[in-house]
């Protein structure tokens, strides 16, 4: 088996270089350089050491890796209805969005529906109309998107989807990191 490229993989997913991988196992950087391009094997404390500065273990390191899912039907789907606040629905378009970088849902409100007040947070949303209209308030101030309109904010206060329209709205609606 070939360590040396998810040994990389993991270091590079955790934002850190080589000479910082390298200071925090207390390891030479030459070391490390060496095992990611499968030039040496690490003992199995060394590796053990490395896996847990990369929050990671030997178990869950070696641990056959699943194929990730690319294409989602709408079986795959998750769909909450929400007649009192949304006046219609939410549909989760890709299953365990919440443990990625990105979550795309689909909301679609009756006149009247809005979506909950979402606080502000760090990171950033997008969203795109595709049937009706809505009002994006975001703390004081007032949007208002028809179909074919988009919004990309980084939301810094409370805010929410309202469908003050007289026909069902439909917005794709995209947020990182996940929050809905």
């Amino acid at each position: 088996m070939k360590l040396g490229d998810r040994l990389k993989r993991l270091r590079l997913q955790r934002g850190l270089t080589q000479e910082e991988l390298a200071d925090r196992c207390e390891l030479s950087k030459g070391f490390i350089s060496q095992v990611e391009r499968d030039l040496t094997s690490p003992s199995i404390e060394s590796l053990s050491d490395m896996l847990e500065c990369l929050g990671s273990n030997l178990k869950n390191f070696f641990a056959d890796e699943k194929e990730q899912a690319v294409v989602f039907t709408p079986n795959d789907m998750f769909e909450k209805v929400d007649e009192e606040l949304l006046k219609g629905s939410i549909l989760w378009l890709v299953p365990n969005a919440q443990k990625n970088s990105m979550e795309p849902i689909l909301v679609s409100m009756n006149p009247g529906g809005k979506t909950q007040v979402m606080p502000g947070h760090e990171g950033e949303e997008f969203g795109y109309v595709l049937k009706g209209t809505v009002i994006l308030k975001i703390g004081e101030k007032n949007y208002k998107l028809s179909q074919g309109s988009s919004f990309s904010v980084h939301p810094v206060a409370e805010h929410y989807l309202e469908n003050t329209g007289k026909r069902l709205a439909q917005v794709l609606w995209v947020s990182t990191p996940p929050i809905f």
